[in-house]
């Protein structure tokens, strides 16, 4: 069988006492969990070993594969160089994997180089690994993670897998990430309780193992938890498809605020049977099913955003107002507001506070093709995207000048705040802004008014289309 193992690490600076200098001792479960995981990784005796990073160069768009025939790599930037590594790339592996990639339209190669030396979540488990083996390292190769979709990053390993076994390799596969980074208020990030939750259920469905449970949040979940290695995890368990795996927890613990797990996982046999579908498949099925009976729900607002946007990432082309759209978006006239949303994220939104076109139609057409391209945050809309975007139209009411902040509710009212010539705009009820104050500095800073600026305030009240 050509995957051996797998295991998911952490990768905090700290543990290295060259780093720590004591402060390791606070994580000893951890670090000796570790040295187990590296001892039993030299038994196995791989020919290759796979490192999954959340710290390589990462892409919205691309898996980044490290390219070069061998890398080094120290902590220095942690304050130390006595921890250096060299180490060397297996070619061959990374080849094929690039191959299939291609073949299977997988986003994915050594382009986007930039960083010259190991990332330190390359750098820490072969720290580990260097200790055990002490000389005749096995060969590596790394790969990152993107801002691709879960199931596109379970998908990679996969590929993992197949060219391993299409170039003869008996590899282990390291995931090395950390969990959530707001388990405490004195943590790199403070406290959120999404935090200790998010830390249950990865290492509940690690520890089953129950792969599919890590599709079970989406972008803004994971965004509050303050993870770190949710895709790297993903990753890993797309090796397991269809051969099933065997996992034991070997720790875990977070006394810096920062979720440490390591999870071991043995594969249970070759492929259970030649006609068993891939979990990629039928997640992927799931997916189209649940956005067509989305978009079987779409009112006449969000049919007419969609079919403009896709017309125009498609054939470059601009959409008429349909012959059976109803009246109100021929007669009415108003500003409107576009946003695309994937897997939960916001991937774009442009808009207008007042008309500018004959009609509300109009309107949205205009703003919908705006979004796709013009939205300065994210990278135009590829065609691959447009099965995965689901839209929501905000037509606007008019404006209201506003004396006091008190006349504004973030839940109800949009702000639009003004400084000599420079205007910010936020929609209402918007996903984690809860407050007035937030309102405003998030206006503001779509603006670019610093904080000592005098600013006229306006509100206004919108009709959601979702």
């Amino acid at each position: 069988m050509a995957i051996l193992g797998a295991y998911v690490v952490p990768h905090p600076p700290v543990i290295l006492p060259e780093v720590g200098k004591g402060r390791e001792s606070e994580i000893r479960n951890t670090s000796l969990a570790y040295q187990k995981v590296a001892e039993e990784i030299k038994a196995l005796a791989p020919d290759t070993v796979v490192v999954i990073s959340s710290h390589m160069e990462m892409y919205s768009d691309y898996f980044h594969i490290a390219p070069g025939d061998t890398v080094k790599g120290s902590m220095k930037e942690f304050g130390t160089g006595e921890v250096s590594i060299s180490i060397e790339y297996d070619t061959e592996l990374r080849d094929a994997l690039c191959t299939l990639c291609a073949e299977c339209s997988v986003p994915a190669g050594t382009l986007g180089a930039q960083l010259k030396e190991l990332d330190h979540g390359s750098l820490i488990p072969l720290y580990f690994l260097d200790k055990a083996y002490g000389e005749d390292m096995p060969k590596i190769i790394r790969i990152g993670v993107s801002g691709l979709m879960l199931h596109e990053h379970y998908r990679v390993g996969m590929l993992i897998r197949q060219a391993a076994e299409k170039a003869d390799r008996k590899v282990v596969v390291l995931a090395s990430g950390d969990l959530s980074h707001r388990l405490s208020e004195d943590g790199p990030y403070g406290y959120a309780e999404e935090g200790p939750i998010y830390d249950a259920k990865v290492m509940e469905a690690l520890a089953k193992p129950d792969f599919e449970e890590l599709f079970a949040f989406d972008e803004e979940e994971l965004d509050k938890a303050g993870e770190c290695g949710h895709r790297c995890f993903v990753m890993l368990s797309g090796i397991f498809d269809c051969i099933g795996a065997k996992a034991d927890k070997l720790s875990y613990e977070g006394p810096f605020g920062v979720g440490y797990g390591i999870v071991r996982f043995e594969p249970l046999g070759e492929q259970r049977k030649a006609a068993e579908r891939s979990f990629f498949d039928i997640y992927s099925e799931r997916m189209s099913e649940e956005m067509a009976n989305i978009r079987r729900n779409e009112d006449a607002y969000v049919s007419v955003a969609r079919l403009a946007l896709e017309n125009f990432v498609k054939t470059n082309s601009i959409t008429k107002l349909p012959k059976d759209a109803p009246d109100e978006l021929r007669e009415k006239r108003a500003g409107a507001f576009v946003c695309i949303k994937k897997q939960g994220k916001l991937r774009g939104c442009i808009g207008t506070i007042e008309p500018v076109m004959g009609n509300v139609g109009e309107e949205i057409i205009m703003n919908a093709m705006s979004v796709a391209v013009r939205d300065k945050r994210f990278a135009p809309v590829r065609v691959d995207e447009l099965d995965y975007l689901t839209y929501s139209v905000d037509v606007m009411c008019e404006p209201e000048p506003v004396e006091s902040i008190d006349e504004l509710d973030v839940k109800r009212y949009g702000v639009i705040v003004t400084s000599e010539g420079k205007r910010g705009v936020l929609l209402p009820n918007l996903e984690g802004i809860d407050t007035v104050e937030e309102q405003l500095f998030h206006a503001r800073q779509k603006a670019g008014i610093k904080d000592n600026e005098q600013i006229l305030i306006s509100k206004f009240e919108v009709e959601r289309h979702a």
